[in-house]
């Protein structure tokens, strides 16, 4: 403590501390980790990666906020993970920490679980694939519609406005059209069996030919995505595709898309454009007889109007006025073209009899016979020359053979002992040329022709 110019001590000022980053940070996560521990989160999926290592990385929003997740792999190994997705609705069940590399809290995931619309949208997705693994949605099993349909079954519900636009509509463009209404409800549970019984039913009355039906509407107007989950249900898309009436399927707005949509053979974007599209415009169809009925009466009197401009025609030229003398000219023409035929033969048939002719002198001139014979006594002179030849060329190498064999005998060891030479070899039969090749006692052989002498070197 220190005093003033008064005498008054001052206080001791102590001096802050001074935090590191790491340390900082670290107090922070021990902070997080002790008050917080382990939270659930409900939010939807973004930004969503997984890694190879099979790591998972996403935020978790909501309309304010965020915040960044980690599914570790090993996190989940002993759990039946979902397969997550941007824009899901999901609950995380997690630990909330600091990444202390980068400063910021996580959420360490250890279960997720869908929530809210997103589970509703996982079960849509997981039937929508089963449905389609099994060729439901195959675009070959869909069938058109009847052009003119006389009876249109309606499944919908009694009081909706979706049956009162889809009656007005087809009475105004086909008056003629029977409507059977099969009410149902199309919301809450249980809406999904009554919607499948009716259509079952509808499909039971034309096969006993009680009501002949030839399409089957399905509608319902709009909502929100739990109103039209009914029709996402598996039963609904199981009775529609064993339908044997065409099925038209008309649910919601045009944004909304159910599992009926996928699965019956025409889907409308709403009741009222169903209701377009199932039947034709009287309107137009009366304007369009009356156009064919217009061209039908004018057809037959153009046609019979242009014959006649025709035949007119024909009796104006000279076919109709001289008839004979035409045909008479005509027959002069044939006439006068088989004569020129004719002729042409003739002439055509003396050249291939000069040519006839004159290829027989040429073959006569060179008698066949006879350059045969000669080339038959030619062949026989070459035979007999190369026999002669060969002949003589064997006698040639036999006394060549014979030759050598006689200089070969001249040179052998034999041959040399005959006329007087002797040969000395060592105990080992190695010849000896050279004095320089023995040595005092060395035993030697020498073979002359009629024998062999062995001695020793002195």
């Amino acid at each position: 403590m220190t005093a003033d110019l008064f005498g008054t001590p001052e206080p001791v000022r102590e001096e802050p501390r001074v935090w590191s980053v790491s340390e900082l940070t670290r107090a922070v996560r021990s902070t997080l980790e002790e008050q917080y521990g382990v939270v659930w989160v409900e939010g939807e999926v973004s930004n969503f990666r997984r890694q190879p290592s099979g790591h998972q990385y996403f935020t978790l929003k909501d309309a304010q906020s965020q915040v960044p997740c980690v599914w570790f792999a090993r996190a989940g190994l002993r759990l039946k993970q979902i397969s997550l997705a941007d824009g899901m609705q999901v609950q995380v069940r997690g630990a909330l920490t600091v990444y202390e590399a980068r400063g910021q809290y996580q959420l360490n995931v250890q279960l997720v679980q869908a929530g809210g619309a997103g589970l509703l949208q996982a079960k849509f997705e997981a039937l929508k694939r089963k449905l389609e693994a099994e060729g439901l949605f195959a675009p070959e099993r869909k069938r058109a519609l009847p052009k003119f349909p006389a009876t249109i079954g309606i499944v919908t519900s009694p009081t909706g406005a979706a049956l009162r636009d889809v009656v007005n509509i087809l009475a105004r463009r086909a008056p003629w059209v029977r409507l059977i209404i099969h009410p149902v409800r199309v919301q809450g549970e249980g809406a999904s069996r009554e919607i499948a019984a009716a259509v079952t039913d509808m499909n039971r009355l034309a096969e006993s030919g009680a009501i002949p039906l030839d399409v089957i509407l399905v509608a319902r107007g709009g909502g929100s995505a739990e109103d039209l989950w009914e029709f996402n249900e598996e039963i609904v898309a199981r009775a529609i595709a064993d339908s044997g009436i065409p099925v038209v399927s008309a649910v919601g707005h045009e944004v909304d898309f159910t599992i009926a949509d996928f699965v019956a053979d025409l889907r409308a974007p709403t009741p009222s454009a169903a209701a377009e599209l199932i039947v034709p415009d009287a309107t137009e169809l009366l304007a369009r007889l009356v156009r064919l009925r217009s061209q039908l009466q004018r057809t037959p009197l153009t046609v019979v109007a242009g014959e006649r401009r025709r035949l007119e025609f024909l009796a104006r030229t000279a076919l109709f006025r001289e008839p004979g003398k035409r045909v008479s000219e005509a027959a002069q023409r044939v006439d006068l073209a088989g004569e020129s035929l004719q002729r042409a033969f003739r002439a055509r048939l003396d050249e291939w009899k000069q040519h006839l002719k004159a290829l027989g002198a040429s073959v006569r001139q060179h008698r066949p016979d006879q350059l045969l014979a000669l080339r038959h006594v030619r062949n026989e002179s070459l035979r007999q020359r190369l026999i002669d030849r060969t002949r003589q060329a064997v006698k040639e190498r036999r006394a060549s053979l014979d030759r050598i064999r006689q200089v070969l005998n001249l040179l052998a060891p034999e041959g040399m002992l005959a006329r007087g030479y002797s040969m000395t070899t060592g105990a080992d039969g190695k010849i000896i040329s050279s004095v320089n090749d023995v040595a005092p006692q060395t035993r030697i052989v020498t073979r002359l022709k009629d024998g062999a002498i062995r001695s020793i070197v002195e």
